[in-house]
C-alpha cells in the first residue's frame, strides 16, 4: 500500500483493516474498523477530508476525492463501494450499496440502505432517500426497496468483503 502524508495530514486506519498492496491513501483520510480497500483503489484526501465508517469495502480501482474547500466525502458503516466507482465530495449513508462503475458527484447524498445501480451517474446535489433504488445516467429514482431486504443484501455484501480480506492475512 502507498500511504502519503500531505499538507500535514496523514491517513488514519482503524483496527483490523485490509489495504491492498497497490491501494493509495493520501492525506486527510480517516477509516473506521474492519474496512477493506482493494487493489488499485485511491483515497485522495489531499484537498479535503474523507471519513469512512466501520466495515466499509472500497473495491478495485475506485477513486474517492473531494473539492478543495468546498466538499468532503463521508461514508457511513457497512457500505459497499463497487469496482471502478468514483465518489467525489458526497455523503453515503449506512448500509448503502454503490454499484460498479457508478459516479457520485459533489454534494450528492445517498440515504441509508439505498442502492445505486451499476453504471449510474448521480449528479451533484442529488438527494437519494433511504432504501431507494436509483439507476441511469443521470440517475433517477426507480423504486423503493424493502428496508429489511436492502439491509440484508447490503450488510451481507459488506460482511462478505470483510471475510475476503481475511484470506489475504493467511498467505
Amino acid at each position: 500500500m502507498i500511504v502519503k502524508k500531505v499538507r500535514g495530514f496523514e491517513p488514519k486506519m482503524g483496527r483490523d483493516c485490509f489495504v491492498a498492496d497497490n491501494a493509495v491513501l493520501v492525506g486527510d483520510v480517516t477509516m473506521g474498523d474492519e474496512c477493506s480497500i482493494w487493489f488499485g483503489a485511491v483515497l485522495r484526501g489531499d484537498v479535503n477530508t474523507i471519513t469512512i465508517g466501520n466495515r466499509v469495502n472500497i473495491q478495485d480501482n475506485s477513486t474517492i476525492h473531494t473539492l478543495y474547500e468546498k466538499s468532503v466525502t463521508e461514508i457511513g458503516d457497512d457500505v459497499s463501494i463497487g469496482h471502478n466507482v468514483v465518489i467525489h465530495g458526497a455523503k453515503i449513508g449506512n448500509m448503502a450499496l454503490i454499484g460498479m462503475g457508478s459516479i457520485i458527484l459533489d454534494h450528492a447524498e445517498i440515504g441509508e440502505g439505498a442502492i445505486i445501480a451499476a453504471g449510474s451517474v448521480v449528479l451533484g446535489g442529488t438527494k437519494v432517500g433511504p432504501n431507494e433504488l436509483w439507476a441511469g445516467s443521470p440517475a433517477k429514482f426507480k423504486k423503493m426497496v424493502d428496508p429489511s431486504q436492502a439491509r440484508e443484501i447490503n450488510v451481507k455484501i459488506a460482511r462478505n468483503y470483510l471475510m475476503y480480506s481475511t484470506w489475504y492475512d493467511k498467505e
